[in-house]
């Protein structure tokens, strides 16, 4: 029942439920990284403001490229018989795997402004955090609001179907 009310069944629901964890995840997740690595002041959360669409369609892009990944170390993980419940927690956690790894290196030269080999150089000092971050938001915030979305679409149009 879980996995009928709670997924998206078509293009369109993927990418309603996509633009919804984006968007919540993008404006916690940017600002939040980028404060810890330049302090929590004013002008560093505005600083990220200039930046964070170009940042969300770099998050749009990741995931299509790490969807069909994600999907296939999720069902190496677990079983068809598992919970729904163990079926979302392994695939948030392969999902923000392979997208904080991505994006510890993107994203820090999208909001430097420019390419350089110091997020690579500094990967393994500033990825556990990244990490910590994107999972506690995508799995406590992100994706149980765009699931609970998905729930009320779900039970309007399957009203209207009855």
């Amino acid at each position: 029942m879980d996995f009928y009310k709670k997924l998206p069944r078509n293009k369109k629901e993927f990418a309603l439920f996509m633009g919804v964890v984006s968007i919540i995840s993008v404006n916690i997740i940017a600002p939040l990284i980028t404060c810890f690595e330049a302090g929590f002041h004013l002008y560093v959360w505005q600083n990220v403001l200039t930046v964070l669409p170009f940042i969300w369609v770099s998050v749009i892009v990741i995931v299509l490229i790490t969807y069909i990944p994600a999907e296939k170390m999720t069902a190496l993980i677990v079983s068809k018989g598992d919970s729904f419940r163990s079926h979302i927690v392994v695939n948030i956690l392969c999902t923000v795997l392979m997208m904080s790894i991505f994006l510890t290196v993107i994203g820090t030269w999208i909001g430097t402004r420019s390419i350089t080999l110091e997020p690579i150089q500094m990967f393994f000092y500033k990825w556990p955090r990244n990490f910590a971050i994107s999972l506690f938001v995508e799995m406590c915030i992100a994706q149980p609001i765009a699931r609970f979305v998905l729930l009320q679409l779900h039970t309007k149009l399957d009203a209207k179907k009855d």
